[in-house]
């Protein structure tokens, strides 16, 4: 096979079709998971490690998104938590599942608030931790993952449950087992794929949440571009509303 740009576009073009033709019924679910909860005073927290993270950024915090929206990372028990820096340099820490408490710890969370958790492989251990334990909570949990990847993975997480397992909504990011899509003719694979479908994902969901609240006749609380006049004034009126919730950080 052919490694190249044309060829990787086409490649991520075609799982992009599918994901957005195949998950079409399960982002309307989580688009009424995510409604429910914002007529309830809720607010989207949003989780994602390693490379996931980018999922999370998708959802909080960004121009044309939902204003009651949280990032949470492991990066949390840093900068929020006052652990050492040198907590981050371990490259095993999302497979800690102690850590997922932490981080739910630093953050203030409602009973109201929906979760959207991503992870490809969905085998760590902070992430499923993190998901078992609001599930235990009594949170509606959403989960976007490769089913491919984690069916031929083995969970990390003492239980031996999966991220998949846990969820009140799967999506399925479509990205073939170890996210790359163009085999290389000496082995391995080029071309990750997860980052460009989970950001549809994200948007799908957030544009069907919009729509049921303009149908309702209700106003959405979306972000503008921090980057247009009137955008600073516009956010800060809006995150007013969910003040000690949100966290905005660089």
């Amino acid at each position: 096979m052919t490694v190249d740009g044309a060829v990787y576009a086409a490649a991520a073009r075609e799982v992009l079709d599918r994901v957005i033709d195949s998950q079409a019924e399960g982002v309307a679910r989580a688009a009424d998971l995510i409604v429910a909860s914002l007529r309830d005073g809720g607010v989207i927290q949003a989780f994602g490690s390693g490379h996931s993270e980018a999922l999370a950024m998708e959802i909080a915090g960004r121009a044309g998104g939902l204003v009651p929206t949280n990032k949470l990372a492991l990066r949390d028990v840093v900068v929020f938590g006052g652990q050492p820096p040198e907590v981050l340099s371990d490259p095993l820490l999302e497979r800690d599942p102690t850590i997922a408490h932490r981080v739910l710890e630093l953050a203030n969370i409602q009973p109201s608030d929906v979760f959207v958790i991503a992870s490809s492989s969905g085998i760590n251990g902070s992430t499923v931790e993190l998901a078992r334990t609001v599930k235990q909570y009594g949170h509606k949990l959403i989960a976007i993952t490769s089913l491919d990847h984690t069916a031929k993975a083995e969970p990390r997480h003492p239980s031996g449950q999966r991220l998949s397992d846990v969820a009140d909504v799967v999506l399925d990011n479509g990205a073939p087992f170890g996210d790359a899509v163009l085999p290389l003719p000496a082995g391995g694979a080029v071309g990750a794929v997860s980052s460009l479908t989970a950001a549809m994902l994200a948007q799908m969901i957030t544009t069907e949440v919009v729509r049921r609240l303009l149908d309702a006749g209700e106003q959405p609380p979306i972000y503008l571009s921090a980057n247009v006049p009137g955008g600073d004034e516009h956010n800060r009126a809006l995150e007013e509303r969910y003040a000690g919730r949100i966290r905005r950080t660089a």
